[in-house]
C-alpha cells in the first residue's frame, strides 16, 4: 500500500496534532491511517505504510484499543489480526469525549469531593474549600451536560451544534416569555386576600 500525497499530508498533520491532545505520533498516524484506509489493516502492514517498526506499530495499536477507538477484526483466510476505526464519526467523537471524561474528569471530581469532605482547620483553609466547591460544582455541571448531549441522537446532535449563537436568541425568548401555568395577582389584589388566578 502506498500513500497519495492527500494520505499523507493528512496522516503527518494528525500525528503533530496527536501529540498537542496528549497522545504520541506514532499513535495519531496510526489512527490516522485507519481512519482513510477503506478496509482493516494488520499491524505488520501500518508498520510498513508509516515506516515504523512492528513493536512501535503494536504498541500504538494496544494504546488505540483502550481508548477504545479502534476494532480488532479476523478476516477469512488471514490468520493476522486485523484493525479498523469506526464508520461514524460521531461515534468516535462520543468515545473520545467519554474516555476523556473518564481519564480526565471523574478522577478530579473524586479528589474535589476528598477534600471538600476534609475539616478545614482555619479560615484560609475554609476559604480554599469555597473555591474548590465552585469548581467542583462547575466540573459537575458540565459532565451532567456532556451526558446529556451524549444521549442525543446524531440528528439531534446536528441540529444543537448547529444553532450556534441562536440558542442565546432562543433562552432570549423564553426569559422574555410569561411564565405558563403559574398563579399571577389580579392588579387589585392585596396580601392575604386570597385573590390568585388559577
Amino acid at each position: 500500500m502506498e500513500l497519495s500525497p492527500l494520505a499523507d499530508a493528512f496522516i503527518r498533520h494528525f500525528g503533530e496534532m496527536g501529540s498537542r491532545w496528549g497522545i504520541n505520533r506514532t499513535v495519531g498516524q496510526i489512527y490516522a491511517l485507519l481512519y482513510i484506509s477503506g478496509s482493516p489493516l494488520p499491524a505488520d502492514e501500518i508498520a510498513e505504510v508509516l515506516n515504523f517498526s512492528r513493536s512501535n506499530a503494536s504498541m500504538g495499536l494496544k494504546e488505540l484499543q483502550s481508548w477504545r477507538l479502534v476494532k480488532l477484526q479476523h478476516l477469512p483466510g488471514d490468520r493476522r489480526e486485523h484493525f479498523s476505526t469506526p464508520d461514524d464519526v460521531w461515534q468516535i467523537v462520543r468515545i473520545l469525549a467519554e474516555e476523556r471524561r473518564r481519564r480526565e474528569i471523574d478522577p478530579t471530581l473524586s479528589v474535589l469531593r476528598d477534600l471538600l469532605l476534609m475539616k478545614p482547620g482555619n479560615d484560609d483553609e475554609r476559604d480554599i474549600q469555597l473555591r474548590l466547591q465552585e469548581m467542583h460544582d462547575l466540573i459537575e455541571l458540565l459532565t451532567r451536560w456532556s451526558e446529556d448531549v451524549q444521549k442525543l441522537e446524531t440528528q439531534q446532535l446536528t441540529q444543537l451544534l448547529r444553532l450556534g449563537g441562536g440558542i442565546i436568541r432562543l433562552l432570549d425568548l423564553k426569559n422574555s416569555l410569561p411564565l405558563i401555568g403559574t398563579k399571577r395577582r389580579k392588579p387589585n389584589a392585596t396580601a392575604g386576600d386570597g385573590a390568585d388566578e388559577d
